[in-house]
């Protein structure tokens, strides 16, 4: 008898709690739905990252968004694979100088063995990325397809200074990282490019 008592208890407070969340709904006001519809808040090269990043193991479609949209010629770019391909080759250029900067600040000062043999390592392969990436730049500027990505794909090759650290930290990780994914990224754009 106290079971059913009990159950009858649970059943009818289940009742009053849906009840009142009846009610409650049915007297509040209803959230307006946000629309979005300036297509200036989509970028302009979605579709292009959509296509290199998407089956890409190397790099993905945020990567492509992001580090397209942080030139403002992207903002005009669309789809043109040309025009994404040399945004992304001037980016390498950036990156692969600043790298070339911080691994001459650094030079391997106040470091341990290991870590200052593989900076100079690092510094040695970027700063022969840099002396060759104008040379780089005009080639994917002028669409000679072989040369552009032999180049870029050299480029891309430094970052495995990296790997000399072995089990030291790296203090390049994050801009190594960053100068292969925008080299990849370069040579994808520009096989799509016509």
């Amino acid at each position: 008898m106290a079971m059913a008592a009990t159950s009858y208890l649970s059943s009818a407070s289940a009742i009053l709690l849906y009840a009142a969340l009846f009610f409650a709904g049915a007297h509040a006001e209803a959230e307006p739905t946000e629309v979005v519809t300036s297509e200036s808040e989509v970028p302009s090269t979605l579709p292009v990252c959509k296509t290199v990043g998407g089956g890409s193991t190397v790099f993905d479609v945020q990567f492509c968004l992001e580090a397209l949209g942080f030139d403002g010629r992207s903002a005009n770019a669309g789809t043109n694979y040309g025009t994404c391909s040399v945004i992304a080759a001037d980016l390498l250029t950036a990156n692969t100088t600043k790298i070339d900067v911080l691994l001459r600040e650094r030079g391997g000062k106040d470091e341990e063995a290991t870590t200052t043999r593989c900076l100079r390592s690092c510094r040695a392969l970027y700063g022969g990325v840099v002396r060759r990436q104008p040379g780089c730049a005009a080639a994917v500027r002028g669409r000679r397809g072989g040369e552009a990505t032999r180049c870029l794909e050299t480029a891309a090759s430094a970052a495995e200074c990296e790997e000399g650290f072995g089990k030291v930290a790296s203090p390049m990780t994050m801009e190594n990282d960053a100068a292969f994914k925008l080299a990849k990224l370069a040579v994808a754009l520009l096989s799509w490019a016509h």
